[in-house]
């Protein structure tokens, strides 16, 4: 019998009260002794109502009344006889007359008005029946943007970046050719590309009309396995095709 399981007893089938484990006892930190000591130690330095090297005021330099008020400035003398405007002229002054000009400005108005440049009137345009008015210049309809000297002319920066384009793809193609001379591969003409792609297209359709000369109905295991047979070949061939439309350049192993 194991000493571990209790023994069977009908008295072991009346529920017990529970009884609670004890609580352990609370915890109590060593340093509570110093950082008590400390906190008086920071409290009696300051039992003076203040830092204790605070200088007290002097009796002598008490708050007096209107001492915070603001100051007038000194008052002064008010003279009636002091002319506050210029005199009036008297009635024996005389303006200085007789001062007259040979000038004709009759003839002299009219030469500037002839010899002048016309003014020219302001563009406008009008955009409604009743005669609305507005400037013709700001609108748009004024081919402005034409007529620069650098309209039409590409950019220094567009230049510059294309050139930087071209010199980067002929240094990547003289890599390319450095590697395929290393690699002893060849390029792929566009006539022989064209005669593989074309061979290729040929094959699906063989493989497609014998695929879809197959019976309806698929009942046997050899059947079976020819359908797969067809259907893998197609789809092997769908995806040479595509990769051959897909890649202008193709390179091959030189076996050669």
């Amino acid at each position: 019998m194991d000493p571990t399981c209790p023994s069977e007893c009908i008295y072991n089938l009346i529920p017990s009260d529970l009884k609670e484990p004890p609580q352990p006892p609370r915890y109590i930190s060593i340093f509570k002794a110093t950082v008590k000591d400390d906190m008086q130690k920071a409290k009696t330095a300051m039992k003076t109502m203040g830092p204790a090297k605070v200088e007290v005021p002097s009796p002598k330099d008490f708050l007096k009344k209107h001492s915070k008020e603001k100051t007038l400035p000194p008052k002064k003398k008010f003279d009636r006889n002091v002319p506050k405007k210029p005199a009036v002229p008297l009635k024996t002054d005389h303006p200085v007359m007789g001062i007259q000009s040979g000038k004709n400005f009759i003839n002299t108005n009219a030469a500037d008005v002839i010899m002048g440049v016309a003014k020219k009137p302001k563009p406008i345009y009008v955009d409604k029946r009743t005669g609305d008015k507005h400037d013709l210049e700001p609108s748009g309809l004024v081919p402005k943007y034409i007529n620069k000297k650098d309209y039409g002319v590409t950019p220094e920066y567009i230049c510059k970046r294309n050139e930087e384009i071209k010199k980067a793809q002929e240094d990547y193609d003289r890599y390319i050719q450095e590697n395929l001379k290393k690699a002893a591969m060849k390029r792929l003409s566009d006539e022989e590309r064209e005669a593989v792609l074309q061979g290729l297209k040929k094959n699906w359709e063989e493989v497609h009309k014998e695929f879809q000369s197959l019976s309806v109905f698929i009942d046997s295991i050899p059947k079976k396995i020819r359908k797969q047979r067809l259907e893998e070949e197609m789809k092997q061939l769908e995806h040479d095709i595509g990769i051959i439309e897909k890649h202008k350049i193709i390179y091959i192993a030189n076996n050669a």
